[in-house]
């Protein structure tokens, strides 16, 4: 049976791991000695918007502070926040074997790079998570939204494939990832928005204001993507072009236009949004980041994301989390814009 390794036992790498577990693959995790001490206890307690469950026992569980658990590993899925992306590299760079197959199943859009200069003797692949995972207990990790996991397509992946579909998560494989990775991203624009509105992800969606600060900043991203000969991959029902149209509607109209978006766990917030509660560094400069700094490689600013990204730092620096209401954070996107 080929082994896969979790290297970032957090939620995501918890939830994608525990489900494997649970199908019956072998899989180790690499994380912090907090989360190995809480699996070892408890196992890991595994369920899904649609009710259904799954709990994988304490004994079964491998997890280690080591980055040599990697070793033996056929797969290694990369899922830790984007800032320890290099630690992550440079770690698995002494203990990979040659021909281990690398997935960065992170946000952002340069993180497989990173890797991959490390791992110049491992295939590094872009991978995409589009549906939400939270911790709702110590243990214990909730899909909240729906997906499924995307990465870039290589022959060699096909070893694994029937263990992932055997698990639920099916793997849609892609020979371009770069326009499904900036397709999320534009999704992910809202975690700053979701974390600064301090709000389940359901009810802040469901609240024009908010939504119309989402519109803003993705019609400023596409347009600099529109400059870049980017086109997002279509990753919803809608083109990612339409999106920021269907946002700007009346609540009453959003509830049928974008029942799909609405289709939330009402307990579901946003990485972001657990980071600042947590008094954790955000991700914010690998998603609102990622825009701003495709502005400045063609010569453009990002003002609406740039001031989201100023909003989100200072977030991170206050000793009290901020609770923007809709009409607050519009009023500053427009100033941003305006400026």
């Amino acid at each position: 049976m080929a082994k896969i390794c979790i290297y970032g036992a957090g939620s995501i790498g918890c939830y994608i791991g525990g489900r494997l577990l649970a199908a019956g693959s072998e899989v180790s995790f690499v994380g912090r000695a907090r989360m190995g001490e809480q699996l070892r206890s408890r196992g890991i307690a595994l369920s899904h918007y649609d009710d259904r469950h799954w709990h994988v026992p304490p004994e079964r569980i491998d997890v280690s502070t080591d980055a040599a658990t990697a070793a033996a590993a056929d797969l290694v899925l990369v899922t830790v926040k984007s800032a320890a992306t290099s630690t992550a590299a440079a770690e698995l760079a002494n203990v990979l074997r040659p021909g281990a197959i690398v997935v960065s199943f992170q946000n952002g859009v340069g993180n497989a790079d990173v890797l991959r200069a490390a791992l110049p003797n491992n295939a590094v692949l872009e991978g995409m998570v589009p549906f939400n995972v939270i911790e709702c207990a110590p243990g214990a990790f909730h899909q909240g939204t729906a997906g499924e996991l995307e990465l870039r397509h290589t022959p060699a992946l096909r070893p694994f494939v029937d263990e992932f579909k055997k698990a639920g998560l099916p793997l849609t494989q892609h020979a371009d990832m770069l326009p499904v990775q900036w397709a999320k991203l534009l999704l992910n624009l809202n975690n700053a928005i979701n974390a600064l509105s301090n709000r389940p992800l359901k009810e802040e969606l469901s609240q024009r204001a908010y939504r119309v600060c989402l519109a803003m900043a993705q019609k400023e991203a596409l347009a600099l993507l529109k400059q870049a000969s980017i086109r997002p991959a279509r990753v919803t029902p809608l083109p990612a072009t339409w999106i920021p149209r269907v946002l700007a509607v009346p609540d009453a109209w959003f509830e049928r236009l974008g029942r799909a978006m609405l289709t939330i766990d009402p307990r579901a917030r946003s990485s972001m949004s657990d980071d600042l509660a947590a008094g954790r560094a955000t991700e914010i400069d690998w998603i609102n980041g990622e825009v701003v700094r495709l502005a400045q490689r063609l010569g453009k600013t990002a003002p609406v994301n740039a001031r989201l990204c100023e909003l989100v730092r200072e977030a991170e620096r206050s000793a009290e989390r901020p609770s923007w209401s809709g009409e607050a954070l519009l009023a500053q996107m427009r100033a941003a814009a305006r400026a």
